[in-house]
């Protein structure tokens, strides 16, 4: 359980996450995935990352109990500052990372896999921000990335979820296979990058990010302060005890 690396063809990293029963990551997980991708974006024998997931799906976000076992706000801000350097790592790797995606991927998912440079998914993957029914706010600067700005703002206000095909179908997925075909699909994409010059890669990555319209980074640090005003004001809490329904506005 956690999060493993290995390297299963010339010039390719695959990190793998394994937090049972679904994913869903405490504050050190995130940090542990954080660390993983940087160190592979170090190493100058990689050229290509992939990220992927053991169990029924790549990422149903963070670990909501541990949230509810602190009776202060203690976890919350750790596990905001995990996600956001899970992501940020993703981001800033220094050659491509490459989600393989199956099953949910959900919350925190939705900040890896909009973060990374290509998605390969599997034909059961579902993608979506639940957050407003966990009384929580934030990713939809990833999502932003996935599909277009009215569809990502139905998508975040109703917490529904969007499928592999539906992505495809708007170019945020490279390619959608079967389950049982995903990792090699990933890893055949990871393959092709990674032939390509190391040092080129790199600067290529680089490049890419810096002409990205929107700081990924500065832009989701700003909707997790919204976060922090749903859980000190205590709507959070209330929304979370009756499962994404509850209670009257304040």
């Amino acid at each position: 359980m956690g999060v493993s690396t290995s390297r299963p063809d010339k010039g390719v990293a695959l990190i793998t996450v394994d937090f049972p029963p679904v994913n869903a990551l405490p504050a050190h997980g995130w940090y542990e995935l954080a660390d993983a991708v940087r160190a592979a974006g170090r190493d100058p024998e990689i050229r290509c990352v992939v990220l992927a997931a053991e169990g029924r799906g790549f990422n149903a976000g963070v670990d909501i109990k541990e949230l509810q076992r602190d009776p202060g706000h203690g976890s919350l801000i750790a596990v905001n500052r995990g996600c956001a350097e899970a992501f940020a790592a993703v981001y800033d790797c220094e050659v491509p990372v490459v989600a393989a995606v199956g099953g949910f991927c959900l919350g925190g998912g939705i900040g890896l896999v909009g973060n990374a440079d290509a998605i390969v998914a599997s034909e059961d993957a579902s993608f979506g921000l639940p957050e407003l029914d966990r009384g929580a706010l934030g990713a939809a600067t990833h999502l932003a990335r996935l599909v277009p700005p009215h569809l990502m703002r139905a998508l975040y206000y109703t917490s529904r979820t969007a499928t592999a095909a539906e992505l495809h179908a708007h170019g945020s997925v490279w390619k959608v296979v079967p389950r049982e075909e995903l990792l090699p699909a990933a890893l055949e994409l990871a393959d092709e990058i990674a032939a390509k010059d190391g040092t080129l890669i790199r600067l290529a990555k680089a490049a890419i990010n810096g002409i990205d319209p929107v700081d990924v980074r500065r832009s989701y640090r700003f909707e997790q302060g919204f976060t922090f005003e749903a859980a000190l004001s205590g709507v959070a809490d209330r929304v979370r005890d009756g499962f994404g329904r509850g209670g009257e506005d304040r």
